[in-house]
């Protein structure tokens, strides 16, 4: 019981997050990364086999060709709202990139995301869709 409290807490704390950004504009690189690690959080008691390493390194752009470890970023990706049962949703993602991201950030990542949004189309696993999109926007 104490964990289903724990993720609702969680999952709310990620949307609250969201919803203030929608009043005030973009996060600061600081909530981002705080944005990130609730979600992080979240999916990472889901795949047992990505230990923190593994997740450290993910986040810094190496995806082991792995089945858990695609999955967990599938699981990242749709907390962010920018993968739902495999389909890159790419108007989302942009809309994502402006409440999460710092102004700074902003134009890179919406470059990357116009050249990716097309990377996933035909593939119908949902962990490897995720895993192409991310492999693309590490590319990008």
């Amino acid at each position: 019981m104490n964990s289903k409290i724990s993720l609702a807490f969680m999952i709310c704390s990620v949307v609250c997050i969201f919803k203030v950004q929608d009043v005030f504009g973009g996060a600061t690189e600081e909530q981002m990364w705080a944005a990130g690690g609730l979600m992080r959080d979240v999916c990472l008691p889901k795949f047992p086999k990505i230990t923190k390493e593994i997740a450290d390194g993910i986040r810094a752009g190496t995806l082991p060709n792995d089945k858990d470890a695609k999955c967990y970023v599938n699981c990242i990706l749709e907390m962010m709202q920018t993968m739902k049962k495999g389909k890159f949703l790419y108007e989302a993602s942009l809309k994502q990139v402006d409440i999460l991201m710092p102004d700074d950030y902003k134009d890179e990542y919406k470059a990357g995301l116009a050249a990716c949004k097309d990377a996933a189309v035909g593939v119908k696993n949902n962990c490897e869709a995720a895993g192409t999109i991310f492999t693309s926007l590490r590319v990008k």
